[in-house]
């Protein structure tokens, strides 16, 4: 019997897909990483009996990235990581261990089925895939096929069952298009990143932003908020006037008419026209027209569409539409929710989908209407040769979605029952007057047959006021004629559905990507999302791009990416070769950026004005280790010291409050610590301003604080407070926060685990001596007689804060408040604390683990 081995993007697709294949007839359990399950079951594959093991994987399985010293921004000059910089594949999340896990499940399996997503991305973890699990696979036999690619847009019983049995190959030129962004992406962006962000922040004190960033598609993104935002300011009002008349086709009625002329904008000849028609008593009717219209149905619906009307109507970011409708789509309500395509394949079943909303309350009666009388052939659109348009694939309801996800699925539904509607009819009733020998006209408007409006009623057609029954010749008495005043007014700020369809005009980006831009350039400070999202510049951001003007347009003009978007669309179609799309992409923005770095002057003048230099922003804080001269504190992000002497940057944790740690200074280089906290509920740690920057050792990195420093003898060390592994991360070290007191605590160096213990102690110290039976180090507690909660009204004890059965209720696990890119559990193997006895070089130490480790944490830490 052979195995098959399939994998899908998420937890939640590949249980959903393997309880349609299986029927419901599988076994599962939790995979090594704790993340992905793998679901078991027996069936025929290829007219053989096989054992099937479907697993998933949690989006990308790697990352494109540089190595080694090319990660550092002061090692390294930008300008290297156009070329020479070399990039490696590393594991995109190392704490899913997800290679691992892949090559568990796939040693001894015979062939493989992915069921990643179908577009480019899919295409790309496809090989991602394979590179991990073909190396432990059975080896086929000379021509024997083992790699396998199902192509499905829905998870329906149809889609899958249908999948399954029409298997193709991973398309290998489409993954090599993704291969190829990320790699420009990465080169283009981190060389601008990091030049523009070290010299400005280098600079200025009030950028308030932290990155500084360049992105090939983020930097047009945002060119197109501060186009729009130059328009604003640039414009100047024109006054016009406007000739109004109302006519009184009966004694209680009046009739507003348009002036045929629309508006004038010189003052006297809108006099003399007035004076003119005054004239006259009576208009007359010069002509009566009667038209069928019809407002078209509309196309089916793509990604580009249903981000614009969730951000316009429904008052969602293009980010968080994108992922409920991943969420629908994963849960089985809505088909693939990426695809560029507005036409339904011939064989698509409407009818089915159709069948499936019959008894939702809100929609029902349409839909039973149109079931009976017959469904209308959706409007012919475009076949982006993808996947077909964002359908409802079943009935569900507002309680078992709830909120925004409702939302989303309510459009959706009522864009298909649209879809497969009548147009909408009405009758346009046109009267042409004139007074004197002014043309007016007004129009009327009945709708005949309501068509889709009634499934969409923000589309239906406006009540007009009723038109009287007039024929030609007919004369009316007017009732008023007037000038009215007024002025030209500018456009308004781009709104997040404008911009998406700017950027889909120009090829900004794709359809899954573009969410991701727009969210950028707003996390970056670049823009703000005002009332009606509408998204208005920053000073940075219209800073930023005035100066990419000034230097070399094309760095912030559609053209240029637009260009490379279709090179991409060419490897994608094996029409153009991957290597060379590469190297002469990267070779023209090598060019620009070093025009951009030598012209950089011209940016920085218009800086100058909007932002205030280093030197004149922030308080006193600490002094240099260098000159003992105060420091600046600059709270603005990125928060950071800077000695306005020695004329040096010192970067700082971000995310927390900064304060001077008790004018303590640091032994190596007599800086003074500051403390950095995230809260009362939160963790806190000292940290010396120079080796935060500056790693003294060989084993620390840079951003590590004095709870990561392996100074053997400092008093505020890892080595001095460090007491334990910890409870949860892989490589992570209880230390006491020797600041916490009267509410003691220790928090791991790594992830956000905080344990609580020994409140109201007077003081709490870390002894040199450690634990038998777990190498932790002990810890001596005193309290005062009044509140110590040891036996025998004892008031000082020492013992192992894990072991030590006097210290079992007074230890408390608890999570910090506030998570910190730099508090995340690292890999590796567990190491202790850094002293007692065993010590390695570096004061780490690999602590013995006792047999009732587990029963004893279990015990301590509830």
């Amino acid at each position: 019997m052979k195995t098959i081995l399939m994998v899908a993007e998420k937890p939640s697709l590949a249980q959903s897909i393997a309880k349609i294949l299986s029927r419901g007839n599988m076994s599962s359990r939790k995979g090594l990483n704790g993340a992905c399950s793998v679901h078991e079951y027996t069936g025929s594959f290829i007219g053989q009996s096989a054992h099937f093991k479907m697993t998933s994987v949690c989006g990308h399985v790697m990352t494109l990235d540089f190595i080694g010293k090319y990660n550092s921004w002061d090692k390294v000059d930008p300008a290297e990581l156009f070329s020479k910089a070399p990039t490696e594949k590393k594991e995109a999340n190392p704490k899913l261990t997800m290679v691992k896990f892949l090559q568990v499940e796939g040693r001894g399996c015979d062939c493989i089925v992915l069921w990643l997503d179908c577009d480019k991305e899919g295409e790309n973890i496809c090989f991602e895939v394979l590179d991990a699990v073909l190396p432990v696979m059975n080896k086929p036999r000379s021509t024997e096929r083992t790699i396998y690619r199902a192509k499905f847009s829905s998870i329906t019983d149809t889609d899958i069952c249908n999948a399954m049995n029409h298997l193709g190959e991973p398309n290998r030129n489409e993954a090599l298009s993704v291969d190829a962004r990320q790699e420009l992406d990465l080169r283009i962006g981190c060389a601008f990143t990091r030049f523009q962000t070290k010299y400005f922040q280098g600079k200025y004190g009030n950028l308030d932003s932290s990155l500084i960033s360049f992105g090939p598609c983020q930097t047009p993104t945002l060119g197109f908020c501060v186009e729009r935002h130059d328009k604003i300011q640039s414009f100047k009002p024109e006054t016009y006037w406007v000739l109004q008349a109302k006519v009184n086709p009966e004694k209680e009625s009046s009739l507003t008419l348009d002036w045929d002329r629309v508006r004038v904008f010189d003052r006297e000849i809108a006099q003399m026209f007035l004076n003119i028609t005054k004239i006259a008593k009576e208009a007359k009717v010069e002509s009566v027209s009667k038209k069928e219209k019809v407002k078209q149905r509309p196309l089916a619906l793509n990604t580009v569409e249903m981000l614009r009307v969730a951000s316009a109507a429904l008052g969602m970011g293009p980010q968080h539409a994108m992922q409920i409708a991943e969420r629908l789509y994963t849960q089985g309500y809505i088909s693939y929710p990426r695809t560029e395509t507005t036409h339904y394949p011939e064989n698509f079943d409407l009818k089915g989908c159709l069948r499936q909303q019959a008894n939702n309350p809100y929609w029902a009666e349409t839909v039973k209407a149109l079931l009976s009388e017959g469904i209308n052939r959706p409007r012919k659109g475009h076949d982006a040769g993808d996947h077909p348009p964002i359908t409802p694939m079943r009935a569900a309801t507002e309680a078992e979605l709830g909120g925004d996800g409702w939302r989303l699925y309510e459009y959706i539904t009522r864009h298909f029952i649209a879809t497969v509607s009548a147009d909408c009819k009405y009758l346009q009733t046109t009267i042409s007057f004139s007074i004197g020998p002014e043309r007016f006209t007004c129009i009327g408007k009945v709708v005949t047959s309501p068509g889709f409006t009634e499934i969409m009623p923000w589309h239906s057609i406006p009540l007009e006021e009723s038109l009287p029954h007039c024929e030609k010749g007919d004369l009316f008495p007017i009732g008023e004629i007037k000038l009215l005043e007024k002025q030209t007014s500018p456009p308004d700020y781009l709104t997040e559905a404008e911009l998406i369809t700017l950027m889909e005009k120009h090829g900004i980006g794709t359809d899954a990507s573009i969410p991701v831009h727009i969210n950028n350039i707003c996390q970056r400070n670049y823009v703000t999302v005002e009332s009606g999202r509408r998204l208005k510049p920053t000073n940075l951001g219209i800073v930023l791009v005035h100066g990419y003007y000034k230097i070399d347009a094309e760095l912030v003009l559609p053209t240029i990416r637009s260009a490379v978007e279709k090179q991409l669309n060419l490897i994608a179609l094996g029409k153009a070769n991957y290597h060379q799309v590469l190297e002469h992409t990267l070779d023209i923005f090598k060019r620009k950026f070093h025009y951009f770095v030598d012209s950089i002057a011209g940016m920085d003048e218009l800086m100058e004005v909007s932002f205030s230099p280093l030197a004149a922003t922030g308080k006193p804080l600490s002094r240099c280790g260098k000159c003992h001269r105060f420091m600046k504190y600059i709270q603005a992000k990125p928060s950071r010291l800077h000695c306005s002497h020695c004329d040096d940057t010192y970067s700082l944790p971000q995310n927390g409050t900064i304060k001077l740690y008790k004018e303590l200074r640091c032994p190596l280089d007599d800086f003074e610590l500051v403390l950095w906290s995230s809260g009362s509920r939160g963790k806190s740690y000292p940290l010396c301003p120079y080796c935060y920057n500056h790693p003294p050792f060989r084993d620390m990195k840079k951003g590590m604080g004095c709870n990561e420093c392996t100074h053997p003898t400092c008093q505020h060390s890892l080595s001095m407070l460090g007491i334990g592994q910890c409870v949860e991360c892989e490589n992570g070290v209880l230390v006491l926060d020797s600041t916490s007191g009267p509410k003691w605590k220790m928090a791991c160096n790594k992830c956000n685990v905080i344990v609580h213990f020994f409140e109201n102690a007077h003081k709490v110290r870390v002894s040199p001596e450690t634990c038998d039976l777990c190498d932790a180090a002990l810890v001596d507690v005193d309290f005062n007689k009044a509140k110590s909660p040891l036996p025998g009204d004892e008031t000082q004890h020492s013992g192992c804060i894990f072991c030590d059965p006097v210290f079992q209720d007074l230890v408390e696990l608890k999570h910090a408040a506030m998570r910190h890119p730099m508090h995340r559990g690292g890999q590796g193997k567990r190491q202790g604390r850094g002293r007692g006895k065993g010590r390695r070089p570096g004061g780490r130490l690999n602590p013995k683990k006792p047999k009732d480790k587990m029963a004893a944490l279990a015990a301590y830490f509830v």
